[in-house]
């Protein structure tokens, strides 16, 4: 019998990001047959124009999405999902566009959810020691240790929380309630995985090293982070009386 093919997609967010964006999409063309939806938050130094001539080059596998302004990182994901459920893949990745996550991991994540039967794959940094590269002492300390926090105060048995290297399968995407994730920055990534656990999906964590970006700007700040470890305490006092079902799947179109 023929193996069925599945389809991927991996969603790339961006913004500002003309140094990166290129380079990644061709490594990562070459490294899995993975398709890409770029999600452009109207960067304005051209990443989505240098996104729309590469389209020409890739076509019907390279895709662009544009919204005006920056938004967050947890909107353009979710624009993103839903875009990629009317589409019907079978796996939807988030990866950065900054080469802190090595595409080449695109393939380890998927082999991990064929493998072990797993609805998430998280790209770990913390589930075999701490396999970080190039980060001052003071953010990793923050995101190791507020990683912990997160996983004492919900529960949720994962140890890298935060990671933004994930692969959803559709039946997970399709049924949570994507209208309800309300986090936009990096507490975004914790109530995906939260809402994943409480609805009983498989989570598996595969050990990856992450390196931090070379070219371009980080979009972290101390904002983002106080959403994601102050926003777990709303999110587990309405997790107590919230009555945890999967939304009902989507109809064929």
């Amino acid at each position: 019998m023929e193996e069925k093919t599945h389809k991927k997609l991996i969603i790339i967010p961006t913004y500002n990001e003309k140094e990166n964006i290129e380079n990644i999409i061709r490594k990562t063309f070459t490294v899995t047959d993975s398709d890409i939806l770029v999600m452009d938050d109207g960067s304005p130094d051209g990443t989505a124009s240098i996104v729309k001539n590469l389209m020409q080059e890739f076509p019907n596998r390279l895709f662009i999405e544009e919204r005006t302004g920056k938004l967050g990182l947890g909107t353009a994901y979710i624009t993103g999902f839903r875009w990629a459920l009317i589409r019907k893949y079978d796996y939807i990745f988030e990866m950065d566009a900054d080469f802190s996550h090595n595409p080449k991991d695109v393939e380890r994540l998927y082999a991990a959810m064929i493998e072990q039967n797993a609805d998430v794959a998280i790209g770990s940094r913390y589930c075999q020691g701490v396999n970080v590269l190039n980060w001052p002492m003071s953010r990793l300390l923050m995101s190791y240790y507020g990683s912990m926090y997160v996983r004492f105060i919900l529960g949720i048995p994962v140890k890298d929380t935060t990671a933004g290297f994930v692969g959803y399968t559709y039946k997970v995407l399709d049924a949570i309630d994507l209208s309800k994730i309300k986090h936009i920055g990096y507490g975004f990534q914790i109530e995906m995985k939260f809402h994943a656990y409480k609805l009983n999906f498989k989570i598996v964590e595969v050990p990856i090293i992450f390196k931090d970006r070379t070219l371009g700007t980080s979009k972290m700040s101390a904002g983002i982070f106080k959403e994601a470890v102050f926003g777990v305490i709303d999110l587990r006092l309405s997790s107590i009386f919230k009555k945890w079902e999967r939304m009902p799947e989507l109809s064929p179109t």
